[in-house]
C-alpha cells in the first residue's frame, strides 16, 4: 500500500494557523497593537475603514526592524522574544509566539514600511497569500507602519461568516480597551472610516478609564491596592451603587495581558455579597503583578486564559483586597468595638483649629414681664416681689380662679351609664348604619358578579374557563403583550411618546454611546424622543408610554448588552430583537402585586395576541387545568 501521509505545504499551513490565531479583524488589531507595544513605542495610531474588513492599518513609533528582521517577521514561527523553551515560563512581553504576522499575511493583502533610527532608508516589504510580491528599500520615519487588506480575501467562507460592521466594530474597540488601559504611557489614537473616535494621551490609570468610560466614571471609582508575597494588586472596583444589569466594565490585566478567568471573577462577586441588587454586576479594573514562572499563558491561541500555579490562595487575597478596599472607604459596613462612630469628624472639619464656643445671654430678659402675665391670667402673679437676705417674699398679690361652680365638674358619677341613646340619636345612627349596610352588600354583590381573576402568590393570575380553570404566568404573559407592541410600533413608526417635564440625562461609554446612535431611529419608532448624543452620554426628552422614567437607564442598559450579542445590524432581526428586549424590562416582575383591573386587562390583552401561548423567548406563558384533571385529584 503506498504512502498517504504528506507535509502540507506552507501557505495551506498558514491558513490553518491564521484560523487559530485570527477569528475576526479585532483578532488583526489585537496582534498589530501588541507588536506595537513591544517595540517600545509612545504613539500608535489605528485607522480601519468597514470595521477591519477592508483595511486594517497600525502605525507606530517603535523601534523598527532591520532588513532581515523584516523578511523574517512574515516567516511561521520566527520571533526574538524565545530561544529556548524554558524561556515560556518568563515572559515579560505580548507576542512570543511567532504566529501572528505569519497567519495574517496568509489571508490578507500586507504591506510594512519599517526603519530602525540608526537606518538611513526603512524597507517596505508587499505580501499577498503568503506570497512576496516584492521588498524594497524606502524612505519612512522611524517606527514600524503596517497595513492589512482586504481581510479573509482568499477564504471566503471564513468572510462569510463575519459579523456586520456594527458588531465587528465593537469587538475592535473592546480589543483596542484593553489594551490602552493597560499602557497609560502610550498615547493611543483610533480612527474609523475617517473619523476620530478615541484619542488618549499620555495619563495615569485612573484617567485613562475616565478618558475611555466617560466623565462620570470618575466618582464611582473605589482604589485597590494590595502587596503580597504571591501577587500585588491594583487597580479599581465600581462602587455598588453604580452596578449594571450587565456584565459590561469588568476587567482582568495580569502582567500587563488582559485575561478572562471565571474564578477570579467569582473572588470578586464575593466580596460585593449584600452590597448589589439582585441581578447587579460590579465593575472592577484590577491589575495583577505575579512572577512569570508562576502563571502559564500558553494554554490559549489568543492568550487571553492564563493557568496559575496557586489559585486557591490569589482567590482568598483578591477577596479579601476588594472587602478591605470597599470597608476603608466606608462603601461595605466595618465592626470596629473600640470607637465610637458617633464621635468621628467629617472629614473636611477633621482638620480644623478647635476653638471654645462662645454663649450669648440676654440679661434683660425677664420671663414673668407683662406680657408673659397678660398670656396666663390665671397663673400666681410673681411681677411684685420683694428680696430680702436673700430670700424672695411675695406680695399678696394671688389671683385665685373662682371655683364657685366646682362641684358641678363631678356632677353625675354616680349617675349609671347606659348604652341607650336618645331618641334622636338613636334615629339618625340607625339610619346612617341601615344605608352603610345596605350600600356594602350592593358592592361586595356587584364585587363578587364580577371577580374573575386572580392572583397566586404575586407570580400568576388564575382565571376560569367553560372547561376548567387557566393559570397565567404575569411576566412571560406580559412580556408577549409588550414585544407584539413594540414590534408593531418599530415597524410601522406609530408609536406614542410621553414627554418629560425636564430631559432625562444618562451616562454611557463611548462604545454605548456608537451603539444607540445606530438604534436612534428604531428607538424613536418605539417612543424614545432625543435630545442628542454627547461623548458622554443622551439626553432624553420622550420615553414610550408603557415605561416609567425610572425605568429607562435600566431599558437602554439591558438592550445595549442584548444588541451587543452578535446581533446583525439591519433587517427584521434587528427590530425583534429591539422589540424583545424593551419588552423583557419593561414587563410586570414577579413579586408585584396587580390590581384586579389590571389583572382582567392583561389576560384579555395575552389572548388578543397573534400568539398567546409563548413568550417572546419561547416560555409557556399559560397552562390549562381541565375539570377532568381537578376531579383525579378528589
Amino acid at each position: 500500500m503506498s504512502d498517504i501521509i504528506q507535509l502540507l505545504p506552507d501557505h495551506v499551513a498558514n491558513q490553518i494557523a491564521a484560523g487559530e490565531v485570527v477569528q475576526r479583524p479585532a483578532s488583526v488589531v489585537k496582534e498589530l497593537l501588541e507588536n506595537s507595544i513591544d517595540a517600545g513605542a509612545t504613539h500608535v495610531s489605528l485607522i480601519i475603514k468597514e470595521a477591519g474588513k477592508t483595511l486594517i492599518q497600525v502605525v507606530d513609533n517603535g523601534k523598527g526592524m532591520s532588513v532581515t528582521d523584516a523578511r523574517l517577521s512574515f516567516e511561521r514561527h520566527a520571533t526574538s522574544k524565545i530561544k529556548t523553551a524554558d524561556d515560556l515560563f518568563a515572559l515579560a512581553t505580548k507576542g512570543f509566539r511567532g504566529e501572528a504576522l505569519a497567519s495574517i499575511a496568509a489571508i490578507a493583502h500586507v504591506e510594512q514600511k519599517t526603519k530602525q533610527e540608526n537606518q538611513d532608508l526603512g524597507t517596505h516589504i508587499k505580501i499577498e497569500g503568503s506570497e512576496v510580491i516584492f521588498q524594497e528599500p524606502c524612505a519612512t520615519p522611524k517606527g514600524t507602519a503596517i497595513w492589512v487588506k482586504n481581510l479573509f480575501y482568499n477564504v471566503p467562507a471564513r468572510r462569510n461568516f463575519l459579523k456586520s460592521n456594527g458588531v465587528e466594530l465593537r469587538h475592535i474597540i473592546d480589543e483596542f480597551h484593553r489594551v490602552a488601559m493597560v499602557h497609560c504611557n502610550v498615547h493611543f489614537e483610533f480612527y474609523s472610516n475617517g473619523s476620530e473616535v478615541l484619542n488618549l494621551p499620555v495619563s495615569n490609570k485612573r484617567q485613562r478609564l475616565v478618558h475611555i468610560f466617560g466623565g462620570k466614571t470618575n466618582e464611582k471609582l473605589v482604589p485597590v491596592t494590595e502587596e503580597t508575597e504571591l501577587v500585588n494588586v491594583t487597580g479599581f472596583v465600581g462602587k455598588p451603587g453604580h452596578a449594571k444589569k450587565t456584565r459590561g466594565e469588568q476587567f482582568f490585566f495580569v502582567n500587563d495581558r488582559f485575561v478572562k478567568s471565571p474564578y477570579l471573577h467569582h473572588a470578586v462577586t464575593s466580596a460585593f455579597e449584600g452590597l448589589l441588587k439582585d441581578k447587579s454586576y460590579p465593575s472592577y479594573y484590577l491589575y495583577l503583578a505575579v512572577d512569570p514562572k508562576s502563571i502559564d499563558i500558553n494554554i490559549h491561541p489568543t492568550k487571553t486564559e492564563v493557568k496559575f500555579d496557586n489559585e486557591q490562595a490569589l482567590y482568598a487575597i483578591i477577596r479579601a483586597t476588594v472587602k478591605h478596599s470597599l470597608g476603608q472607604f466606608n462603601i461595605a459596613p466595618v465592626l470596629d468595638f473600640q470607637r465610637d462612630a458617633s464621635m468621628d469628624l467629617p472629614y473636611e472639619q477633621a482638620k480644623r483649629p478647635i476653638s471654645t464656643p462662645k454663649i450669648e445671654v440676654d440679661r434683660d430678659f425677664n420671663p414673668f414681664a407683662t406680657e408673659f402675665k397678660k398670656e396666663t391670667p390665671n397663673l400666681i402673679d410673681y411681677s411684685n416681689k420683694k428680696i430680702k437676705n436673700n430670700t424672695t417674699t411675695f406680695v399678696s398679690n394671688f389671683k385665685a380662679k373662682k371655683t364657685d361652680d366646682w362641684q358641678a365638674l363631678y356632677s353625675g358619677l354616680n349617675t349609671k351609664v347606659t348604652d341607650a341613646p336618645s331618641e334622636e340619636t338613636s334615629k339618625l345612627e340607625f339610619e346612617s348604619a341601615v344605608n352603610t349596610v345596605q350600600l356594602f352588600d350592593k358592592a361586595s354583590a356587584e364585587a363578587e358578579k364580577t371577580q374573575t381573576v386572580y392572583q397566586l402568590q404575586r407570580k400568576y393570575l388564575v382565571t376560569t374557563i367553560k372547561s376548567g380553570l387557566v393559570v397565567v404566568h404575569q411576566n412571560r404573559a406580559h412580556q408577549r403583550v409588550l414585544y407584539e407592541e413594540f414590534r408593531k410600533q418599530i415597524s410601522l413608526s406609530n408609536a406614542v411618546s410621553q414627554q418629560l417635564l425636564f430631559p432625562l440625562e444618562l451616562t454611557f461609554s463611548v462604545t454605548e454611546i456608537a451603539l444607540l446612535k445606530s438604534l436612534e431611529k428604531h428607538l424613536e419608532h418605539a417612543g424614545f424622543n432625543f435630545n442628542g448624543f454627547t461623548d458622554e452620554g443622551v439626553s432624553i426628552q420622550g420615553i414610550p408610554t408603557v415605561i416609567t422614567e425610572s425605568e429607562v437607564s435600566i431599558i437602554l442598559e439591558q438592550l445595549i448588552a442584548d444588541m451587543e450579542q452578535e446581533v446583525p445590524d439591519t433587517g427584521f432581526s434587528q427590530i425583534d430583537v429591539m422589540a424583545k428586549s424593551l419588552a423583557k424590562s419593561a414587563a410586570v416582575k414577579t413579586g408585584v402585586v396587580l390590581e384586579n383591573e389590571a389583572q382582567k386587562h392583561m389576560v384579555n390583552q395575552l389572548f388578543a395576541c397573534e400568539e398567546p401561548n409563548r413568550a417572546p423567548n419561547g416560555k409557556t406563558t399559560f397552562i390549562t387545568l381541565g375539570v377532568d384533571e381537578l376531579d383525579k385529584k378528589f
